[in-house]
């Protein structure tokens, strides 16, 4: 009609990542995989121009079946049917509410978390989706118009840096990466049979391979393939596949039949065994529970039975089952593991990088408290970061026909060597106070059968109330790296760093005579944070605060501390410290803190490198204040705290390590 205004309708432009483009650069790195071959045909689409109602999820579990593509990521998506099992992890992974195509708020972008290296991670993508012919050629689900999956799959390329450096991996990785976990391998071929491969893992026993699998409603169950052997398969070489189902039947003389329900995420057939489709083993089973069991499975799912399942598969992976308050659970016991901490740290060459046990140097490793305070099921966990390989990965990727040479598996020989070879041991101790040199030259009370290339390792065992002594190590001495140190427990832990003597050889002549254990604590006064000036001042109390414990003990114990700032001499701040007297270690400072007398004080500020005070202290909660005089005076400094053991030194005669001071002692600097 005339004079009749249509409706104006604004086109907004979608996300796109420039970040994670849609390019080459994001599709490979270095070319050296099968993926190359589909170089310069692959191109991008957005699920509305794959198909006509895009969704996220569905209802229907035979919908959400993954897929895989082109590429060798067969190890992430058996990791992703955690998801399916675990609303808790799907929401946690893809955060719900997020527009999808059908909201008019849909902007062609969506975030999904991956844990890494000990916190959850949020990864922002648009939704461009790599394509060959006008089809995904990635990832997928069973039923082409869902797009979690590739979506996901697309986040966590963008994380490793390219899809192609997703091709080979452990399914154990990505378990952790998608539940923040654990994951437990295990090799299904005993010593005599398979001894290169002893190395993934322990030997699964079948009596605890039948507990485990009453845990596949919970957790994932992967197994896998590492070599080209002949067999009843096609099922290629380095392959990962799930386990959907596990049946205890009796054939009709009344034996046992275990079966288990296989998925390839290729989604094709591809077994020939005695279950497969008109095998003969279905002839021992009843027709119409032959018939029901065959009629169960869809395309890229076959049946084997317990027998056939560790011949033909060398490897299963489990990840520990994650309830819905985001709590692990054990795979041996199925407790809850209510409690957890982690600590980061690092081996630094020449100082803590001491190799395994086989070194004399392996007592200046890392070294970590752990006190169970419960009789408990614990679990410890060894998480190395991975080095940086970009400028070195294409020529450890360039012969993979090297790697089948040396029998090494894809995974181990191709993403392997971005690790160290990392062990764990744990020793009891009966108290705080003990010698190391003697205490590392025994058995460890639990440690890893040996040092390997795997991302992460851990130990699990139950153990009684007390103190423990925790030592990460890498293979070789002076390999560098850092790490990340996770304890899960079903009762109440602490855990804290052993902090190592101090190496000015110049403090300890200075000590009186008698055995001392040492601590240095590192910190700084800065401008309007920390630098508060002297006790004349309102801001004393922004100072850095160091809190020190005086156990329970005959008398009072002797404590030396010295702060030394970092100065040349002729440009020395003038410097002081106070030692209070507080109610307990979980004391905060607080400006009416001010008003407390100190119990020792070092003053007047003097214009010296360091100060010092012997002193006495009787059992309690303290806190080490330092200071300059003037405040917003900038500077760093370092605090030496040395306590007097009053006992016999006990002269080891044990020949593992180097002669170390015996030490105890830890404190935490407070900010």
């Amino acid at each position: 009609m005339l004079g009749e205004t249509k409706p104006v309708v604004v086109k907004r432009d979608l996300y796109t990542d420039p970040a994670f483009p849609a390019s080459d650069t994001s599709l490979f790195f270095d070319c050296c995989t099968p993926l190359a071959q589909f170089r310069g045909q692959i191109s991008w689409l957005r699920p509305k121009d794959i198909c006509s109602t895009p969704r996220l999820f569905s209802n229907n579990l035979q919908d959400v079946q993954v897929k895989q593509g082109i590429l060798g990521d067969c190890w992430f998506l058996c990791a992703c049917v955690a998801l399916q099992k675990s609303k808790y992890l799907l929401n946690k992974v893809i955060p719900p509410g997020q527009p999808s195509w059908a909201d008019d708020s849909y902007r062609g972008c969506f975030t999904c978390r991956v844990w890494q290296f000990g916190r959850w991670v949020d990864v922002t993508i648009d939704d461009r989706l790599p394509c060959l012919g006008g089809k995904l050629c990635f990832s997928q689900c069973q039923t082409e118009d869902l797009f979690w999956l590739p979506l996901l799959e697309k986040a966590y390329a963008k994380v490793h840096g390219s899809y192609e450096q997703l091709w080979a991996g452990q399914v154990a990785d990505a378990l952790v990466d998608l539940t923040g976990g654990i994951a437990e391998r295990w090799t299904l071929k005993g010593p005599g049979r398979n001894v290169e491969k002893e190395k993934t893992g322990t030997v699964l026993e079948k009596a605890v391979f039948r507990r485990l699998m009453n845990l596949k409603e919970q957790c994932v169950i992967s197994c896998s393939v590492l070599d080209s052997r002949q067999g009843t398969s096609e099922r290629g070489e380095f392959h990962a596949f799930i386990v959907i189902d596990v049946l205890n039947l009796s054939e009709a003389s009344g034996r046992e039949i275990f079966l288990l329900r296989i998925r390839n995420p290729w989604g094709r057939r591809c077994w020939s065994g005695p279950w497969c489709e008109g095998g003969q083993g279905w002839s021992r089973l009843d027709p119409a529970v032959a018939s029901e069991l065959l009629s169960q499975i869809q395309e890229g799912e076959f049946w084997v039975d317990e027998e056939e399942f560790f011949r033909e598969f060398d490897e299963i992976t489990m990840g520990f089952p994650v309830n819905e308050e985001g709590q692990l659970q054990s795979l041996y016991s199925e407790k809850v593991l209510y409690h957890s901490q982690n600590l980061f740290g690092s081996w630094v060459r020449g100082q803590s990088a001491g190799g395994c046990r086989n070194n004399s140097s392996f007592p200046t490793n890392p070294k970590f408290w752990l006190r169970v305070c419960e009789k408990s099921e614990v679990c410890i966990a060894l998480l190395q970061k991975h080095r940086e390989y970009r400028a070195d990965w294409a020529g450890r990727r360039r012969n993979l026909a090297h790697l089948a040479e040396e029998k090494l598996c894809l995974t181990e020989g191709i993403q392997g060597k971005n690790y160290q070879a990392v062990g764990l041991h744990v020793w009891k101790v009966e108290k705080k106070r003990f010698n190391l040199p003697k205490t590392l030259s025994a058995p460890p009370v639990v440690g890893t059968v040996c040092h390997s290339y795997d991302r992460e390792v851990h130990v699990c065992s139950d153990l009684s109330p007390g103190f423990y002594l925790v030592v990460p190590s890498t293979f070789l001495k002076d390999a560098v790296g850092n790490f990340l140190l996770r304890v899960f427990s079903t009762g109440r832990i602490s855990l804290s760093e052993l902090k190592p003597p101090p190496r000015d050889a110049a403090l300890c002549e200075e000590l009186p005579p008698g055995e001392w254990e040492t601590v240095q604590l590192h910190g700084c006064w800065k401008k309007g944070q920390s630098a508060g000036g002297s006790r004349n001042f309102p801001s004393f109390h922004i100072n850095p605060s160091f809190p020190l414990s005086i156990p329970a003990g005959p008398g009072k114990s002797s404590v030396k501390v010295t702060l030394r700032q970092h100065c040349q001499d002729s440009k020395c701040r003038p410097i002081g410290f106070h030692i209070f007297q507080v109610p307990d270690s979980s004391w905060e400072p607080h400006s009416s803190y001010v008003q407390l007398e100190p119990l020792v004080s070092c003053v007047p500020h003097c214009h010296a490198q360091e100060v010092t005070r012997l002193c006495q202290l009787p059992a309690g909660s303290y806190v080490i204040v330092p200071s300059t005089y003037l405040p917003n005076t900038e500077g760093s400094f370092t605090v030496v705290i040395a306590t007097k053991i009053d006992r016999k030194h006990i002269h080891s005669r044990e020949t593992l390590g180097q002669v170390l001071q015996e030490m105890s002692f830890t404190t935490i600097m407070k900010r």
